[in-house]
């Protein structure tokens, strides 16, 4: 057999084990694994000696280029990519919401044109069901168009984009007819409008400043939604997918559900795993403003513990990059805060630092989280998430232990900030390939703008696993 690319001599990351291998590739797939695989004079051969080849990273939660809090995020799908694939991710996917009246056909139009001739890595987009009653119909045609995933926000109804009951409901019947799968972003909308409302006054502004942020978001808020999408979904069977989980009290419910066999899956993010709201003391705590906020250490102790134990399933970023200046349009009143933070670049380093190099995960199970599971559960499995032969070759070299400083001054993302500023991290990707071609290589981006593809997909959920 003639490969086009070998490479050689990395600890490769198979869906049966951690072996020492070459890969062997052919065009833009996976064709060989093994031993001393044989060179052409037309190989390219990669030298991957003392480092790890994992699978291409699939963050399944990201916002580029999106409207959002009086402003648009910073990264469009040019930067965004670029700074996906330094940090080792290969495929990504966006939400295409529906504005003005669109149908989910315009709405895939749309967000499909921004990623046209900008992407790098391969993408796909979850639909958006923000008017459940113009849209219940035009479900099937966009599942019949290669989408098999779609959102509803419990919250965001200034935004036009809030789903009540009802609508999670009927989402979720249509879930099951269909073999599909709703990712829900659960939060409790009254109750957090009435704590917000109860603090937004100037005395409060004044004396707490960003801290309102995290006090006005209990725990709660986000338990009690959960619970409730849970609760839909055991009784129509439709399959659920809980958007960045946050809590220890969500873990549970997730858990319990899970052993009744309900059809319910979570992921958490990133910097839910290692950040808590102690950040919102500092000078520049509205920084760190998301939503779901960020919470308390005893939080991510059980987030890690229910990843070990694949409660839950995914890690993902929520990637929704402002800037310094963007942020700062808050001027004091923490509900003018654009929520989101740049994570793409450094999901990866971040799971194998505090996850793999602090014993809370083998590298396999983060493998699992960032890669097999995310590409099982979207339906991209095995094209993308395994080493295996037919696999897309997208893969991640990662050396085991040396680290680079985060700093935005040698980052992809149009952020001129990271949550993670100075922080030294181990597992960014010294060289990452696409389909095959090498997009990062001596840890600088070498791939070209536009290359990525858009992703059909014909299944989702649990039975995708």
């Amino acid at each position: 057999m003639t490969f086009d690319t070998i490479i050689r001599g990395g600890t490769v990351v198979t869906p049966t084990g951690t072996i020492l291998a070459d890969v062997g590739i052919a065009g833009e797939t996976i064709a060989a694994i093994g031993s001393e695989l044989a060179a052409s004079a037309t190989t390219t051969v990669i030298d991957a000696a003392g480092h790890y080849v994992i699978p291409g990273v699939l963050d399944v939660h990201v916002h580029l280029e999106l409207p959002f809090c009086g402003t648009t995020s910073a990264d469009d799908y040019r930067s965004g990519t670029r700074a996906g694939a330094r940090g080792g991710v290969t495929t990504l996917i966006d939400f295409a919401i529906p504005y003005a009246g669109e149908s989910l056909q315009d709405a895939a139009d749309n967000w499909m044109a921004r990623a046209e001739g900008k992407a790098l890595i391969d993408y796909t987009f979850h639909i958006c069901i923000t008017r459940w009653d113009e849209h219940k119909d035009q479900i099937k045609g966009m599942v019949d168009r290669g989408f098999t995933t779609f959102k509803e926000f419990m919250i965001y109804q200034s935004e036009g984009w809030q789903s009540d009951d009802r609508a999670m409901f009927g989402t979720l019947e249509k879930m099951r007819e269909y073999g599909t799968m709703l990712l829900v972003h659960a939060e409790s909308a009254r109750v957090l409008d009435e704590l917000i409302a109860r603090h937004h006054t100037p005395e409060l502004m004044a004396q707490y400043g960003a801290r309102l942020h995290a006090m006005t978001r209990p725990n709660f808020i986000e338990a009690e939604a959960i619970q409730r999408a849970v609760t839909w979904s055991e009784v129509t069977g439709g399959q659920l997918y809980i958007v960045h989980m946050s809590t220890a009290e969500g873990t549970e419910i997730v858990q319990r559900a899970q052993a009744r066999g309900v059809p319910v899956l979570a992921e958490t993010c990133a910097q839910y795993l290692v950040l808590n709201d102690d950040v919102f003391g500092r000078e520049d705590g509205h920084l760190f403003a998301c939503c779901p906020q960020l919470k308390k250490p005893a939080d991510s102790a059980r987030l890690w513990r229910g990843l070990q134990e694949e409660t839950v399933s995914v890690i993902s970023t929520d990637t929704c990059t402002f800037t310094r200046e963007q942020k700062a349009m808050w001027q004091g009143d923490w509900t003018r805060i654009p929520m989101g933070m740049p994570g793409l670049e450094t999901l990866l380093p971040i799971g194998y630092t505090h996850g793999v190099l602090a014993d809370r995960l083998t590298l396999d199970e983060l493998c699992l989280a960032l890669s097999t599971n995310p590409a099982r559960i979207m339906g991209l499995y095995p094209r993308k998430g395994a080493i295996a032969v037919g696999s897309d070759a997208d893969l991640a070299i990662i050396h085991p232990t040396s680290r680079r400083t985060v700093s935005p001054d040698t980052m992809e993302t149009n952020a001129d900030w990271s949550p993670f500023d100075g922080w030294d991290l181990a597992g960014f990707a010294r060289t990452t390939l696409s389909r095959g071609e090498v997009i990062v290589d001596d840890y600088a981006v070498v791939g070209q703008a536009g290359r990525g593809k858009w992703l059909h997909r014909t299944t989702a959920g649990l039975h995708a696993r």
